[in-house]
């Protein structure tokens, strides 16, 4: 039988179990929380005094936490490419609609919400160029993007245990740093924002535990294969306007890295997290290709960290078309 053959079959295995996963991590739509909650009511007569308090309170607020939180919203606001590409995984049923397309169709649901209230939080800010950061979003659904998963399930599963990790590193960040300059209210909705992130790390890593739990050298191999080639972020294809694919990410993942919002370390931490988590010194019944997998994975994060170690990030500030300059 091919690998793909395998894969479906394991997916059709694991679909049983779909319901119930989402009423673990998927929280109901008349229950979770609304862009609303945390932007001001255009209904309220306090409307311009609350727009007013945004703008105020975003003039403390320095220069590259702003190019930080316009890359984190302009990734978030990317979704559509992200639901596409999810709907075309193997084993994933749009057409039939069976449970993995339920699955990707209420997961894309949760996280829409989530550019959705930065988006709105921005424009408000007074501190950023809208136009310059709408032709970056456009130019980031248009173009597409190969993050080196294919239409594989199991490496579709391991990118998303760790990009959702990585992007509640980032918000819980965010959120520390706007709290640190005396922002509650957005960093109250960066915070929820991680949680929902969280959430959906722990669901996406037990789709791989029960991967592995029924084909574990195949999935020690697509867990090889992602991290050998490096997890690619989708905002490594982010680009300003009249600039080409991937040319503003240099100076984004500087800038993160500069204010400690997203770090190399960070990426490292992730990776043996997962190792963590899916015990992988502990999984039996491999064949030797997956042995030496596993073995090249046990081994990498040490690795990763020397070469870490030596990484040097630029001082100065890159200037982007999306913020407007400090005054």
């Amino acid at each position: 039988m091919s690998l793909k053959n395998i894969r479906l079959d394991v997916m059709k295995f694991l679909e049983k179990d779909v319901d119930a996963l989402m009423d673990k991590y998927l929280i109901p739509i008349d229950t979770i929380w609304q862009p609303s909650d945390f932007l001001p009511n255009s209904e309220s007569p306090k409307f311009f005094d609350e727009v007013h308090e945004i703008r105020e309170l975003s003039k403390e607020l320095p220069y590259d936490f702003w190019v930080v939180l316009v890359g984190d919203m302009i990734t978030e606001e990317a979704l559509p490419t992200y639901e596409s590409w999810l709907m075309e995984v193997e084993g994933v049923n749009h057409i039939e609609k069976n449970g993995w397309s339920k699955w990707v169709s209420q997961w894309t649901a949760e996280e829409n919400r989530h550019g959705d209230v930065l988006n709105k939080y921005l424009y408000l800010s007074g501190r950023v160029n809208m136009r310059e950061i709408e032709k970056t979003t456009q130019y980031l659904i248009a173009d597409g993007f190969d993050i080196g998963t294919d239409r594989d399930p199991y490496k579709n599963f391991v990118y998303t245990s760790f990009q959702e990790l990585a992007t509640y590193i980032s918000h819980n960040r965010v959120a520390k740093i706007a709290r640190k300059n005396g922002n509650k209210q957005l960093a109250k909705m960066c915070k929820i924002i991680a949680g929902d992130e969280m959430r959906h790390h722990h669901a996406y890593s037990e789709f791989v535990e029960r991967i592995f739990a029924v084909d574990p050298s195949q999935m020690m191999m697509a867990f090889h294969y992602m991290m050998k080639q490096k997890i690619t972020m989708p905002a490594h294809f982010l680009r300003e306007s009249g600039n080409k694919i991937g040319t503003a990410f240099e100076e984004f993942s500087n800038t993160a890295q500069r204010i400690g919002v997203y770090t190399s370390h960070d990426y490292i931490d992730i990776l043996e997290k997962l190792i963590s988590r899916w015990e992988i010194d502990k999984i039996t019944n491999l064949d030797d290709e997956a042995e030496k997998a596993r073995d090249y994975l046990m081994k990498l994060p040490n690795r990763m960290k020397r070469i870490a170690d030596r990484m040097t990030i630029p001082e100065n500030s890159f200037q982007f078309k999306w913020v407007e300059p400090a005054v």
